[in-house]
């Protein structure tokens, strides 16, 4: 497995594999919890892997899958939403995490990137949310030492919950654990929340044959256990909140 597009005096890992447990739970108004088993890739995204072209089905990153989806790489695409929000990280490294196109399909609902400046220090994190409306949004996040972050609602995701609250987050930089948590907080609670808990795991070729020998088509796995639990709520009786029209801005696929 090589890499492109690489670059001299980076403190970044090499690309990693993270099986992991995303977990979501639903306090509120009824208790529901939705548990699913995948992969993701922690990968730079100056220095994306390429598989030799036999394998290359089973992981592609492609900059039409994030942001805009209309830059020439997930590089220029992130930058540009940067300096939206006044942040240049002046070409300083960037790990992403995030699901990888498998057979042709990926859907990421949460994609995340550690962001940092020429010099190596942590500058923010940029949490990529989408939605199964085929809409994006992303928060860019000033987090402490322990990956702690806050932000107000701002994007409609789950069709049973309006566009309100806060979220509080918890995002460390994974290393040989991946451990995260994302609060939402409305009036009167905490009505949800959600993990993602996985080790480490080096990223070899047989490693991602093992892997997708496993779960084959887990990327189209994600997008209906999603699907497939909404149908599970709306015969339970919650009530479908009006869906804003997010089709503006960075929000625009």
């Amino acid at each position: 497995m090589t890499s492109r597009s690489a670059r001299t005096g980076r403190n970044i890992p090499a690309p990693a594999l993270y099986p992991c447990t995303v977990t979501h739970v639903r306090t509120s108004p009824v208790r529901h919890t939705l548990r699913h088993r995948t992969h993701l890739w922690l990968v730079d995204v100056d220095r994306l892997p390429e598989l030799p072209r036999p394998l290359r089905v089973l992981a592609r990153f492609d900059a039409r899958d994030h942001f805009g989806g209309d830059e020439p790489g997930i590089r220029a695409g992130l930058d540009a939403v940067l300096a939206a929000h006044g942040v240049d990280l002046a070409g300083g490294p960037v790990l992403m995490l995030a699901q990888a196109r498998m057979f042709g399909h990926v859907f990421n609902p949460l994609t995340l990137y550690w962001c940092h400046g020429p010099d190596g220090e942590p500058r923010c994190v940029v949490a990529e949310v989408h939605n199964t409306y085929g809409e994006r949004h992303c928060y860019v996040l000033d987090t402490d030492v322990e990956g702690r972050a806050g932000t107000d609602k701002e994007f409609y995701v789950s069709p049973f919950f309006p566009v309100d609250g806060r979220y509080r987050m918890r995002l460390p930089r994974p290393d040989e654990r991946l451990d995260l948590t994302v609060h939402l907080d409305r009036a009167g609670g905490r009505p949800f929340t959600a993990t993602v808990r996985g080790a480490r795991r080096e990223a070899t070729t047989g490693q991602l044959l093992r892997l997708a020998l496993r779960r084959p088509w887990s990327t189209v796995a994600v997008s209906a256990a999603i699907r497939l639990h909404g149908i599970r709520l709306y015969l339970r009786g919650l009530p479908v909140r009006p869906r804003p029209d997010h089709r503006t801005g960075e929000n625009t696929p």
